[in-house]
């Protein structure tokens, strides 16, 4: 086997530290969106369907936010001593907007006052997926930086177009949390989480094409990079299988498949996220700082790399073992505990 040159560890560690977030937007955004809907469940004991649907996956889908944010912090250390400072308050608001609503998970079974802790519940669901949108904008239009360090306001990432991403996020998230639905329920409540996922394809498709047609107007790397030649022939086959993508999401919510539209959504997600690679790569915080340029130490990134390589396939292993023992449909009747 051809030794690893320190040079390629920057490029090792961006590839852990992208799929870690594809992993933590994909499993932790359907619970997420589960929570996005508890506003619009029927009744109370729908709303407890709805928690047993993911009572044995949304701990362990938080995992990959810890792998990411402390890859981050390890591997691209000056990248991490600059994205702190300049989204401090959304990433503040996100963690206690995640701790609350974990702790809603074991209170709302419990509780008397359940409208209460379902409205904590929702809040701090649509919270964390909005706070996670308003960093994703501020990172795409830009971080400024002078002599290294963070040199823009507490409020930079407070923009229009931060809002849009923000909803978009939202939404995004919710129609995960409408597909799990579908594939995890049946009956009633699966044709009505049908109903909510049409409405919510149709959303993030709007947010979607915001996104896409700002950014190449408003930035102009990222028109450079999408529109000059070769790259728009290599390019147009991501947004032309977008559409092919969504049209068949579409066609099988219609039909009321199980499995269908909740990969097609992970599909269009994974699309989305190929969109933003490639109008941000090779920078880990835009417009200014590379991979290469913030990467730690050779020597720092390799002893961690040996550590991550043996772990990473047990997160993995683990789980895959977790949705293998709990697949299936949850029936009415079932509950947290």
């Amino acid at each position: 086997m051809r030794p690893i040159v320190t040079s390629e560890l920057p490029l090792i560690w961006a590839g852990i530290l992208g799929v870690a977030v594809a992993f933590y937007v994909i499993l932790d955004g359907f619970d997420l969106g589960i929570g996005i809907l508890f506003p619009f469940a029927k009744d109370d004991a729908e709303r407890d369907r709805m928690l047993a649907s993911i009572a044995p996956f949304w701990d362990g889908n938080e995992t990959w936010l810890v792998l990411g944010g402390g890859g981050l912090l390890v591997a691209f250390p000056r990248a991490y001593s600059i994205l702190m400072p300049a989204f401090y308050l959304p990433l503040i608001v996100m963690l206690l907007a995640l701790v609350f609503r974990g702790v809603t998970f074991e209170f709302r079974a419990l509780a008397q006052r359940k409208p209460f802790w379902n409205v904590v519940f929702a809040a701090g669901s649509t919270l964390a997926g909005f706070c996670q949108g308003l960093v994703l904008g501020g990172l795409v239009q830009g971080v400024k930086i002078e002599n290294g360090v963070y040199a823009g306001g507490p409020f930079d990432w407070a923009t229009p177009f931060g809002l849009v991403c923000g909803l978009g996020v939202v939404a995004g998230y919710a129609l995960l949390g409408a597909c799990w639905l579908m594939l995890k329920t049946d009956g009633d409540m699966a044709f009505r989480a049908a109903e909510k996922a049409k409405v919510l394809l149709i959303a993030v498709l709007v947010f979607m094409a915001a996104v896409s047609i700002y950014t190449p107007l408003t930035i102009p790397r990222i028109a450079e990079r999408w529109f000059a030649m070769p790259n728009l022939l290599y390019l147009a086959p991501v947004p032309i299988l977008t559409a092919l993508v969504a049209f068949a999401e579409w066609r099988w919510i219609e039909a009321r498949r199980d499995a269908a539209p909740f990969l097609s959504s992970i599909a269009l997600f994974l699309l989305g996220y190929l969109g933003l690679v490639i109008s941000t790569f090779p920078y880990i915080v835009p417009p200014t700082l590379t991979i290469q340029d913030a990467a730690a130490a050779p020597s720092s990134q390799l002893f961690m790399l040996i550590g991550t390589v043996i772990l990473l396939p047990l997160i993995l292993g683990y789980t895959a073992l977790t949705y293998w023992l709990f697949r299936g449909k949850v029936r009415e009747g079932a509950t947290y505990h």
